[in-house]
C-alpha cells in the first residue's frame, strides 16, 4: 500500500509570454520595505517559500493571481511591481476637519499618503470610550499629544500624556488609548500596520471581550 504523500504547497504554472526583467529585484525589495521575511510573505500569498526566493532571482515568472497577491501584501500595485511608469504622487497633504469615526467614537483624519510603508493620522480620542479596548498587533506606533490629555498603557504601566509629550512603542506591547480628561485628546499619530483601515487603527487580541 502507497504512504500518502507529504503535504506542500502547490506551485503556480509559469505563465507564457516574455520575461519580464528586473521584477525579481523589484518583488525583493518591496518586501524588504515592508519588513516581511521570505516565511512570513509567502505565507500571507500562499506559496512556499522556495518558489517566492526564485521568483525574486527571477529563475521563475509569477502569475497574474501571484502579482495581485503580492502586490496587496506589499501594500503597492501590479503595475509598480511590473516597473510601470506612474505618475508622481502629491507630497502635500491640506488641512481639514476630522470626520466623525465609526471606532468607538474616535475621529480621523489621513495626514499621510496611503500604500506607504509609514501610516499617519490626526486622531480625536474621547475620554473612557476605548480605554477598556486592548490591542495588540505587528509594527510600531509613534504618537505626538497635540492637545488634551492622553492615558497611554503599555502593558501593565500607564503613561499621562500632555500636549508635546510623545511616545514611540513596539505594537505587539498590548496597549490602550484613552482621553485622560473630560474632553477630547487630539493626537498625531504614526503607525506601521500596512494595509489597516483608519477606522480600525489596530486588532483586539484574540479571546478579548469587548
Amino acid at each position: 500500500m502507497t504512504s500518502p504523500a507529504a503535504h506542500t504547497v502547490a506551485e503556480p504554472a509559469d505563465p507564457a509570454g516574455p520575461e519580464l526583467t528586473g521584477l525579481g529585484s523589484r518583488l525583493r525589495e518591496r518586501r524588504r520595505r515592508s519588513g516581511l521575511t521570505l516565511e512570513a510573505a509567502a505565507a500571507r500569498v500562499g506559496l512556499s517559500p522556495a518558489y517566492l526566493s526564485r521568483l525574486e532571482t527571477e529563475r521563475r515568472q509569477p502569475s497574474l493571481p501571484v502579482l495581485l497577491g503580492l502586490s496587496r501584501a506589499y501594500a503597492t500595485t501590479v503595475a509598480e511591481l511590473l516597473g510601470e511608469e506612474t505618475a508622481p504622487r502629491d507630497p502635500v497633504i491640506r488641512a481639514g476637519r476630522i470626520e466623525p469615526g465609526r471606532a468607538g467614537g474616535w475621529g480621523y483624519r489621513r495626514t499621510g499618503a496611503p500604500d506607504r510603508a509609514m501610516q499617519a493620522l490626526r486622531l480625536r480620542i474621547p475620554p473612557s470610550v476605548q480605554d477598556a479596548v486592548v490591542r495588540v498587533h505587528p509594527g510600531e506606533e509613534w504618537l505626538y499629544v497635540l492637545s488634551g490629555r492622553l492615558r497611554l498603557t503599555l502593558g501593565q504601566a500607564v503613561h499621562l500624556l500632555d500636549p508635546g509629550d510623545a511616545a514611540h512603542f513596539d505594537s505587539l506591547t498590548p496597549h490602550r488609548l484613552a482621553s485622560a480628561t473630560k474632553g477630547h485628546a487630539e493626537v498625531l499619530f504614526v503607525h506601521t500596520l500596512l494595509q489597516t483601515p483608519a477606522g480600525a487603527l489596530c486588532i483586539d487580541p484574540p479571546g478579548h471581550a469587548h
